[in-house]
């Protein structure tokens, strides 16, 4: 392990600020920059060498690599984190605007799905990557969802249920089976991860965590999650009849009074299969 990386393991272990989900997601991205630092060529750096020029590179890689805003914003958050831990917090601006990092944008209707294509999923080497990949299409799950899950233990036969442990938040969910896809889907998944997750026995979770990017990168697979917002648009056409505003169909505005109390039925339901508390936030993956 190299020397960066073990420090700031070290360092967020020695203080447990937030949950521990939250403490967990902070190791994970602190690790992820340690090493994204050392391939943007800064290979000798300790926990207190953090500079303004490491910032920026940091920040001009992720906007290259096209991340949403938001993911940018919850990077930086752990960044002052690190910088407020060493007592430099000088060293980052005090806002995100200095850096060209723009506001989130909930409602663009412009669709952000994409479907799982064989041809991509045939470029993939590593089975569990391309499970992993499979579950998110399938089922809609998250990244980290879809490394975590042990298949076997999720297995309710109508349903996987997946637990607080492997999704954000610490917020427990069962997503419904509809169709054998789905069905063959999980019961491949099962058959290659035993009743272990689709983490291999010899590896950690930061490890397989890599080891997908690293995956995904070398076989073109970008924008993974528009996985879930294909999901949450196929779902929304199943439950009301008709395409959601990102796809093509009606605004609400232009919806009856039935149609807005399907519609805000239907948001409900995928916002809780998605994992999230709020209705609101569905219109992230399907407009308004």
């Amino acid at each position: 392990m190299r020397d960066l990386n073990y420090e700031l393991k070290q360092l967020c272990r020695r203080n447990h600020d937030g949950s521990y989900a939250a403490q967990r997601d902070r190791e994970r991205v602190l690790d992820l920059v340690a090493s994204q630092l050392h391939d943007l060529g800064y290979r000798h750096m300790t926990v207190a060498s953090l500079k303004p020029k490491h910032v920026e590179g940091l920040v001009e890689r992720w906007k290259a690599e096209g991340l949403a805003v938001g993911t940018i914003k919850t990077r930086m958050a752990e960044l002052r984190w690190w910088a407020e831990k060493i007592g430099k917090q000088n060293v980052m601006a005090p806002d995100n605007d200095h850096y060209g990092i723009g506001n989130r944008t909930y409602v663009t209707n412009v669709s952000k799905a994409r479907e799982l294509s064989g041809s991509e999923l045939s470029r993939i080497t590593d089975p569990y990557t391309r499970m992993s990949l499979r579950l998110q299409a399938a089922f809609g799950l998250r990244r980290g969802e879809s490394i975590k899950i042990r298949p076997e233990w999720a297995d309710r036969g109508d349903k996987p249920a997946l637990k607080d442990t492997w999704t954000k938040g610490g917020r427990p969910r069962e997503i419904p089976i509809r169709n054998d896809k789905q069905r063959r889907v999980l019961d491949e998944a099962k058959a290659l991860a035993g009743r272990g997750s689709l983490i291999p026995a010899e590896r950690s979770y930061v490890d397989q965590l890599r080891r997908f990017e690293h995956q995904c990168a070398a076989a073109g697979v970008h924008r993974i999650h528009g996985h879930r917002h294909e999901y949450a648009q196929t779902r929304y056409r199943e439950l009301t009849g008709w395409a959601a505003p990102a796809a093509g169909g009606p605004r609400s505005k232009d919806l009856t009074a039935s149609q807005r109390e399907t519609d805000r039925e239907a948001r409900l339901t995928i916002s809780q299969e998605l994992g999230h508390e709020r209705e609101q936030i569905t219109a992230v993956y399907l407009g308004r």
